[in-house]
């Protein structure tokens, strides 16, 4: 079928007469789902893409029961790999679409399942829907969704009323943009309509150009990296057609004429519009517009990082060339950077936890100091609990996490329970080597640790301290257990494992009793004790951060210092976050077996 598309627009469309939906970065697809079962996937060119894409085939099959009543089934959607749920990872589908054997497919499969997301419903039990609104064909859509119980390999979009909401979402998760879709409007091919729109969440940088080539239109744009000059893309598209001319005609009669490229020096800046970088190329690269009053010099590559960080604008942002890290050549910039961007898998672990942060705003070397309380200098967003100067810190938003980060806030550190609560939601055991030179201990006693959990049916995560041990959380109901209850059950695995390798682990909180040995901290889980948090930078030489791992990593080769403040974001888009289903998977631990050992 010939699918619907949007138009671009640089605005949204306001109104009651709008809806709303999240704008993913994948393949536009059909999904038709026929009477006997049978599943086909094709792109908005016609392409069949049911061969590359067996996991949503696969899910399909195993919900054949239920949805068999309303087959066959025709949904418009969008097949994705998803970082987060408002983020899609161009990369790896793009990878995905390249793939050709069975063999290969299958690995990608095994590392990163795609995800169909459906945004509209075309067919519903042989019956056309295409003339219906908008809205009623989405209403449909959410209550099938609702009947059959879709989850993981196919969803739909959640359609908003508020275009300011979702565009803050976006903008936080770094999405692509959103579409507005009139709510009376019918499905038409093409874009022969005036009922979808779609606004990109462009990245806005400065450059400036530095060749023109006649054969194809293209302005090369670059920044200084010092005193060199570094490519970071090429842009031909957004200027008028008198400015483009201007730009043209200066490069054509001044420039160094080699071949068909006519090359300046540094002096024309412009801003440029683009979606993201991907294979050293800028995304959609559109001209925003000629900066005359700008300097080359202006337009360096550590601006450039900000730039593309999309640092909120509620607060300045300063000193960002100030060494964080000397050791390693790492800045507040990079700080900044690493936080913003980290901030859609880091923040959950800070909703509605009092939050403690070690500050640092001179450095890792320089002074540093706890800080637990909202400073009377915050902005606004920047929420506490309580009152007056006894406010406890709430850091529930990218607003506030990029904040204390700006204030040199290095380390993020939370309760094992909510504010408000007297009972935990988490366990943790906190494995703690002597120094970096014994941490294959750490790696030991978490293997014994799984186990044990393993024996008793529970599902556990494990990460990285970020200094020189790992930590093994097992999230629990809420109001499932006391604090006296998790002390019971984390004494009896600590002392388990101590006798397991005596030689090796202690549970001796008395550093000069504990004779080298690694001390397994099960004490540390008590009401408004803290332990870091995921994702979280330390106050080490080198930027290292607590790595969420998935459990298989947890061998001879893993280290701590692998996973810094330069590396991490990068990991979990490849890799996909190993903390992305700890809330649910808490929801339904099944504590009973815990508690019959603790009575």
């Amino acid at each position: 079928m010939d699918v619907m598309k949007p138009i671009p627009s640089s605005e949204i469309p306001i109104g009651d007469e709008w809806l709303y939906e999240v704008k993913y970065d994948g393949f536009r697809c059909v999904l038709e789902w026929k009477e006997d079962g049978s599943v086909t996937l094709t792109s908005k060119n016609k392409k069949d893409l049911t061969p590359q894409f067996p996991e949503i085939v696969h899910y399909c099959k195993d919900k054949m029961d239920k949805v068999k009543t309303y087959l066959p089934l025709t949904f418009d959607g969008e097949l994705v790999i998803l970082n987060n749920g408002f983020q899609a990872n161009f990369s790896w589908i793009q990878k995905r679409g390249r793939l050709k054997t069975k063999a290969s497919i299958q690995d990608a499969t095994s590392k990163r399942p795609a995800t169909f997301l459906c945004f509209d419903l075309i067919q519903y039990q042989s019956a056309t829907l295409e003339k219906q609104p908008f809205e009623k064909r989405k209403q449909k859509l959410v209550d099938l969704f609702q009947l059959v119980g879709f989850d993981e390999r196919i969803r739909y979009i959640e359609p908003y009323e508020d275009a300011e909401q979702l565009w803050k979402i976006v903008f936080d998760y770094k999405g692509e943009g959103i579409i507005a879709k009139r709510k009376r409007s019918y499905y038409g091919p093409g874009k022969n309509h005036r009922a979808w729109f779609k606004i990109k969440n462009w990245r806005t940088f400065r450059g400036f150009l530095t060749a023109y080539d006649s054969n194809n239109g293209y302005f090369d744009v670059c920044v200084f990296h010092g005193n060199d000059m570094v490519e970071v893309g090429k842009c031909k598209h957004g200027l008028d057609a008198e400015a483009f001319a201007t730009v043209k005609q200066l490069f054509v009669q001044n420039g160094e004429k080699q071949n068909d490229r006519y090359l300046l020096p540094p002096a024309i800046c412009a801003a440029i519009h683009t979606l993201d970088i991907y294979r050293g190329e800028l995304r959609e690269p559109e001209f925003d517009s000629i900066l005359p009053n700008v300097k080359a010099t202006d337009c360096t590559i550590d601006q450039f990082t900000l730039d593309m960080a999309m640092l909120p604008t509620s607060f300045d942002v300063s000193n960002t060339e100030k060494a964080y890290w000397p050791d390693y050549n790492r800045t507040k910039g990079d700080l900044l950077v690493y936080i913003r961007e980290i901030a859609p898998y880091m923040l959950p672990f800070l909703q509605e936890r009092a939050l403690t942060i070690i500050r640092c705003p001179d450095g890792v070397k320089a002074e540093s100091f706890f800080q637990k309380h909202r400073p009377s200098y915050a902005p606004s967003f920047v929420k506490g609990v309580g009152s007056g100067d006894e406010q406890l810190i709430i850091c529930d938003s990218l607003e506030s996490l990029t904040w204390f980060a700006n204030h040199g806030a290095i380390e993020y550190h939370v309760p094992f329970q909510r504010i408000g609560s007297s009972q935990p939601n988490e366990i943790v055991f906190d494995l703690d080597p002597p120094d970096r030179s014994k941490f294959e201990w750490a790696i030991r006693a978490a293997r014994i640790i799984k186990q044990l959990l393993d024996d008793l049916e529970l599902t556990s995560f494990v990460k990285t301290s970020g200094n020189k041990g790992l930590q093994v959380h097992i999230p629990i109901p809420e109001g499932s257990m006391t604090y006296e209850n998790t002390a019971v059950f984390t004494q009896a695995i600590a002392w388990t494992v101590e006798k397991q390798k005596p030689e090796w682990f202690t549970t001796e909180r008395m550093k000069n009793k504990r004779n080298g040995r690694m001390y397994i901290d099960y004490v540390q889980h008590g009401k408004d004790k803290t332990i870091i948090a995921p994702y979280s930078p330390r106050k080490t030489a080198e930027g290292t951060i607590s790595m969420p791992l998935f459990w298989e990593e947890v061998n001879e080769e893993l280290r701590p210092e692998q996973f810094t403040i330069k590396n991490g974001l990068e990991r979990v888009q490849q890799l996909g976050c190993p903390f992305a289903n700890y809330f649910e998977i808490g929801k339904d631990q099944n504590v009973e077996r815990i508690m019959n050992l603790v009575k």
